[in-house]
């Protein structure tokens, strides 16, 4: 692991957020093979699909074997474990209870001119979540992504994931509920969600982590299709305090690395010696479990842990351990990270699997404008209102007055007439 001191003075956060964020090695040029892909499935639909996937996939991919049955959705609960099946059920269980929190009541706003504005929300009809797959199974991650979308009502949740798809992926999507999966991956995987081929039917928003192929095509598709972000490779900052266990903190911070070496790691504390215990203890743990070889760490010294508040503010990490004995209260002054973890029993890992609240969350930065997945990604606010004849005469003098200072004399009339017997 190679590991970054930083000896900050407390001004200028911005600056210092951006020397740590430039440590991430580059995700490397994707924008063109990516739109190579998406127009071919635009152009050609499902044979494209099929052929771009079996240059990945192990052996020929065949268009009949896309479309994981229903048959093996239900049946593949019943080759696993128990106890895999409990945790699952127990993540799920805690996924959908804060989903169902964030669901937003109608509203009515009766205006001084007398109209009304009526606000509600809506589910959109049909939402894709990307699983990474292939090599390893994200069931956590078909969990994190279909449960949102079925309490926000939405009516055909579809899961695309990379072949081979393992009986633990299935069962996740039979517990979370999922109408359909597919064995489809990368980009390809993105674009036939929203643009749809002769056997997928598009989707109206895409969601889930992925590779930089993934995201990319996300990006260069949004607007064509709903999408919940960039989810971009993992990070953990941590502020450290005098007693904080740095054994603790040197697993939270390996166990992020397990995701990849493309990654933010960064641990913040006042004191030297609360540093050089998580360096050892990352060296350490990095060494003996063999992870991390070429992730980087950055270690800052803060003139005191509120600046640790304002730097990770600055940087907008995808996780935030504050593990201080005012936690709690620095916690409240945390207003970018996609998601915090209050006190040294709080390990990012909870969050990752079943704690309740979401693993997909934003990166690079992202939480400055961005939050958690959560079922507003796939619900959109719908406003109906209504104009009685006193409010259209209380509000059509400004109504005009505006219309004609930007040159559209026929919005003023259509106004000015509401007001008329």
């Amino acid at each position: 692991m190679r590991i970054e001191r930083f000896d900050w003075d407390g001004r200028d956060a911005r600056a210092l957020a951006t020397r740590i964020r430039e440590l991430q090695p580059a995700l490397g040029e994707v924008t063109d093979p990516v739109r190579v892909i998406v127009a071919a499935i635009r152009a050609e639909g499902h044979s494209a699909l099929v052929e771009i996937e079996g240059r990945f996939a192990e052996g020929d991919a065949e268009p009949d074997a896309i479309r994981q049955s229903d048959e093996a959705i239900t049946s593949a609960r019943a080759g696993l474990d128990r106890g895999l099946i409990e945790a699952m059920e127990l993540a799920a269980a805690n996924v959908r209870a804060v989903a169902e929190a964030q669901l937003a009541d109608a509203r009515r706003v009766e205006l001084d001119q007398g109209q009304t504005v009526d606000l509600r929300e809506v589910a959109v009809s049909s939402a894709g979540v990307y699983a990474p797959g292939g090599a390893a199974a994200y069931p956590s991650t078909v969990l994190m992504g279909c449960i949102p979308a079925k309490v926000a009502g939405v009516d055909r949740v579809v899961v695309a994931t990379p072949p081979p798809v393992s009986d633990v992926t299935l069962a996740a999507a039979s517990i979370a509920e999922a109408d359909e999966v597919y064995a489809m991956g990368g980009a390809q995987a993105v674009a036939a969600l929203a643009l749809g081929t002769e056997q997928i039917a598009p989707v109206d928003v895409v969601a889930g982590p992925g590779n930089r192929y993934v995201q990319e095509a996300k990006r260069q598709l949004a607007g064509e299709v709903g999408i919940d972000g960039i989810a971009g490779p993992s990070e953990l900052m941590v502020i450290a305090g005098d007693t904080a266990n740095a054994d603790w903190m040197g697993l939270d911070l390996c166990a992020q690395a397990e995701h990849g070496s493309d990654g933010l790691l960064v641990a913040a504390a006042v004191e030297s010696v609360i540093l050089d215990a998580i360096r050892a203890s990352v060296e350490g743990t990095a060494a003996k479990r063999g992870v991390a070889d070429e992730a980087v760490l950055a270690l800052v010294a803060v003139p005191e842990t509120e600046a640790g508040v304002t730097l990770a503010n600055a940087i907008a990490p995808e996780h935030l351990e504050i593990l201080t004995e005012d936690a709690e209260l620095l916690a409240g002054r945390v207003t970018t990270a996609g998601c915090i973890f209050v006190g040294e029993r709080s390990a990012t890992a909870f969050g990752d699997y079943a704690a309740g609240s979401n693993h997909v969350l934003p990166t690079g930065g992202a939480g400055r404008f961005q939050g958690p997945l959560g079922p507003g990604a796939f619900r959109r606010r719908i406003a109906t209102v209504e104009i009685t004849q006193g409010a259209a005469r209380e509000l059509a003098p400004a109504v005009a007055t505006l219309a004609r200072a930007e040159g559209f004399s026929l919005h003023a009339e259509s106004a000015e007439a509401r007001t008329k017997d």
